[in-house]
């Protein structure tokens, strides 16, 4: 069965198993909002929850293995290897080639209808006639046929309906358009043109437009009107046909129902609880799924080492030998993770080949540029230039540059894929292009082509005119000479064009004072804007990179936050995440000696862990 395949049908068995749930608990209360909000919950998990993956925590608890394989010992078929004929003619792929071409059929059918359905709505609303009725913007309708709406597009055809009448309907109508009923009318048509042959998507399709008919009937009766003459007038609307039907009509079937639900009492508050009981099934059905996807996978490697033994311990009869073997030369019996080593040894042994085009991210061996990573700093300080139109316009920003070192080491596809800047972003792209071969990275002992990501700063700020080159990263003071920050080992190249100031006095700074700063809000508020701002870079967690990222910087006294250094180092790139964040602080309350605010050093500890 094909990834796609098991995607779709996890989606099918989730709707199925929603609308059980649906029924059994809401069915009949009274909380037509908390009713939508979890029939579209409802189609949401069903398509996000096959794709979340938990597969490596399932893998950490014991529990959940236990579970994996039990579930691939009894639930999963057991997997044979049998000879058969090639003359056997495979009446499994046959039905499945049949299922297939039904299946996109049907569905190319259902598309269709949809699209014309839309498209006679369409038309509709430029062939009415517009009209201003009771203060709402009316389609009038050139022939008799039932009201309805599609977003803010109301249909009326006036001379049957008394201005009573309209009046309830103007109101029917303008619930579903102010509150978008018509956006989940569209998400369960489609949901339900996808998954046509599941009987309970169309009932779910169902529940969702008889739940936007009682939220719109709850509104008119809310507004006023006389229940009992709204009623008489839904059912003397009943034999009415709609002029469209992808689309919320006022006198929509089963009429009964609505009736029920507009003189049914209103279910208590208490009752909202039971709306989060949806969230422990979403969480089993993911652990299910993922379950389910480690027993597979465990299966089909057995199957794959079975397989290769069974190929390799099966010569022809007439290669078969069977040695004597003397007592004191029977072989020792290997254990089961000794076997399992082995075997898997042997696997990747027969998997070297690697295609041509293949262009990896993560390799066992990363290209390196000639003399390491100080050596490639090194040349970006030295041959990098701030662009004279950026520096003048003011123009600053992180440029990220990703190029693919070929299996000779030579750079290629050099492009800037955040877009700060044109000129900056041409002098990063300049300067990448300039390199000389790379020593090319490798994989299972071969040498392929790798894609490699490096940031670089562009910034201005300082006392002087002149454009000078810094490091971003620890153990490098800002008093340190031109020469010597060159020679650093960089995580992140910053260029800074200085802009002249007023003044390059500088002024002490205390490292304790009588009132420490604070971040806006305190210390909560600080852990909170680092949630939210920083990102794990994608290479530090394909590297596995964690740990704590001390930086050291300085609260001014205008409360502006500068001279941000690496006291510890964790990796490069967590490295530049942690001064990236920092760098974007707001001010902060300004640190007070004697009852004066002084420049403060401030150490603040920044820990990156993979969940």
């Amino acid at each position: 069965m094909t990834p796609e395949l098991t995607y779709f049908l996890k989606i099918n068995v989730a709707i199925a198993l929603f609308y059980a749930f649906y029924r059994l608990f809401f069915y009949k209360d009274t909380f037509f909002r908390w009713r939508r909000t979890a029939l579209l919950c409802f189609f949401a998990i069903s398509i996000l929850y096959p794709l979340l993956n938990i597969q490596e925590w399932i893998k950490a608890n014991e529990p959940m293995v236990a579970m994996a394989d039990l579930y691939a010992t009894i639930i999963l078929p057991e997997q044979t290897i049998v000879m058969s004929p090639e003359t056997n003619f495979n009446w499994q792929e046959l039905l499945t080639l049949i299922l297939e071409y039904v299946y996109w059929g049907v569905l190319l059918l259902l598309l269709l209808r949809f699209l014309i359905q839309l498209g006679s709505i369409i038309r509709l609303h430029f062939q009415c006639s517009k009209s201003n009725i009771q203060g709402t913007n009316i389609h009038l309708l050139k022939k008799e046929s039932g009201p309805f709406s599609f977003f803010n597009w109301i249909f009326i055809y006036p001379p049957t309906h008394t201005e009573s009448e309209i009046s309830e309907i103007i109101t029917h109508e303008k619930t579903h358009a102010r509150q978008y009923h018509s956006a989940d009318v569209l998400i369960s048509e489609i949901i339900s043109i996808a998954c046509w042959f599941n009987p309970f998507i169309w009932l779910m399709k169902r529940e969702v437009r008889s739940n936007l008919e009682y939220m719109a009937d709850h509104q008119v009766l809310k507004t006023g009107h006389d229940s009992k003459s709204y009623q008489y007038h839904l059912l003397g609307l009943a034999h009415h046909k709609a002029a469209a039907n992808l689309s919320n009509s006022f006198n929509v079937l089963p009429l009964k129902n609505r009736i029920k639900m507009m003189n049914k009492r209103r279910t208590k508050g208490i009752g909202r609880t039971k709306y989060l009981m949806f969230l422990p099934l979403a969480i089993l059905l993911m652990i299910v799924s993922n379950i389910e996807v480690v027993a597979r996978t465990t299966t089909k490697f057995a199957k794959e080492m079975i397989d290769e033994v069974f190929v390799q311990s099966t010569p022809s009869p007439a290669e078969v030998t069977i040695p004597q073997i003397q007592e004191s030369e029977t072989p020792k019996i290997a254990k089961p993770q000794q076997q399992k080593v082995a075997q898997q040894t042997e696997i990747a042994a027969t998997k070297d080949t690697i295609p041509e085009d293949v262009v990896f991210e993560v390799v066992e061996q990363m290209p390196q540029f000639p003399g390491g990573q100080k050596a490639f700093m090194q040349f970006l300080g030295r041959n990098i230039k701030y662009p004279t139109v950026a520096h003048a316009k003011g123009t600053q920003g992180r440029v990220i540059v990703q190029f693919v070192v070929g299996k000779d080491g030579s750079i290629s596809d050099i492009k800037a894929i955040n877009n700060v800047d044109p000129y900056l972003d041409k002098e990063a792209e300049r300067i990448i292009s300039s390199m000389p071969k790379w020593i090319p990275g490798q994989q299972r002992g071969k040498t392929v082509r790798v894609k490699y990501t490096v940031p670089i700063m562009f910034r201005l700020s300082g006392p002087t005119a002149e454009t000078k080159l810094t490091a971003l990263t620890g153990n490098v003071s800002p008093s340190l000479p031109l020469e010597e920050v060159k020679k650093a080992v960089l995580s992140e190249v910053v260029v800074v064009g200085y802009a002249p100031t007023e003044t390059s006095k500088e002024e002490p700074v205390a490292d304790t004072i009588e009132k420490m700063p604070k971040f806006p809000g305190g210390e909560a508020a600080l852990m909170q804007f680092l949630a939210k701002s920083i990102k794990y870079p994608t290479i530090a967690q394909k590297n596995k990179e964690q740990g704590k990222v001390i930086l050291r910087m300085t609260v001014g006294k205008d409360g502006k936050i500068s001279n941000i250094n690496v006291q510890q180092s964790v990796s490069p790139h967590l490295d530049a995440e942690a001064i990236r964040v920092v760098s974007t602080m707001p001010e902060w309350e300004p640190g007070e000696d004697k009852g004066q605010p002084v420049n403060v050093e401030f150490t603040l500890p920044i820990t990156f862990r993979l969940q």
